[in-house]
């Protein structure tokens, strides 16, 4: 099952009993927030959720599946990770 930003923004208006508009508004914040904080290199801790943080990945060779000798240079690269909170990794193990 996947979630949009749609169908989050009207769970948290249900939740906090606001409009629509208000809590898309919200979660479109939150998330402009994040991307301005990952981008600038910090990382993010959501105590009980977990931890979003950039890194660095290293260059590297590639290699196309249908002619292995012919080879591509992956340059480095920075990534978003994604470490889950106590309480996040304890309810997956639940399921």
């Amino acid at each position: 099952m996947s979630l949009t930003k749609r169908e989050i923004a009207q769970k948290v208006a249900l939740m906090i009993g606001s409009t629509k508009s208000d809590a898309a508004d919200a979660v479109q914040a939150m998330l402009d927030v994040m991307a301005k904080e990952l981008a600038a290199g910090g990382h993010i801790e959501l105590r009980g959720f977990g931890v979003f943080e950039v890194k660095t990945r290293k260059a590297s060779v590639g290699r196309n599946p249908r002619k292995p000798q012919d080879t591509v240079k992956i340059p480095a690269r920075k990534v978003v990770k994604f470490r889950a909170g106590k309480e996040l990794a304890a309810e997956l193990e639940k399921e």
